[in-house]
């Protein structure tokens, strides 16, 4: 049985692997209303019960991220991805 055959027969597992795959889909569709230099940094992150977290390298990133959230959440609107809320975590480095 390969690694994708049992994430699909546990329910569990497959929830959360649809979640990272819709992820992934968000931020897709939201990468190109992100200025280049900002787009590099951004990774998705979480998404749980309508709230999405991105995440990012710094705090000018996400300084930047917060001021462009109305229209990334507008454009997931359109979409059709229900997101009530988009966070923006700054991803700690490791040490």
């Amino acid at each position: 049985m390969s690694l994708q055959q049992a994430v699909q027969a546990s329910p569990p597992l497959a929830h959360l692997s649809a979640l990272v795959r819709t992820s992934r889909e968000m931020l897709a569709t939201v990468s190109p209303l992100l200025p280049a230099g900002l787009r590099q940094t951004v990774q998705s992150g979480p998404l749980d019960g309508g709230e999405w977290w991105l995440l990012v390298d710094n705090s000018a990133a996400a300084s930047k991220l917060r001021q462009l959230l109305p229209t990334l959440q507008r454009t997931l609107s359109q979409r059709g991805y229900a997101v009530a809320t988009i966070h923006v975590k700054i991803r700690q480095a490791w040490r």
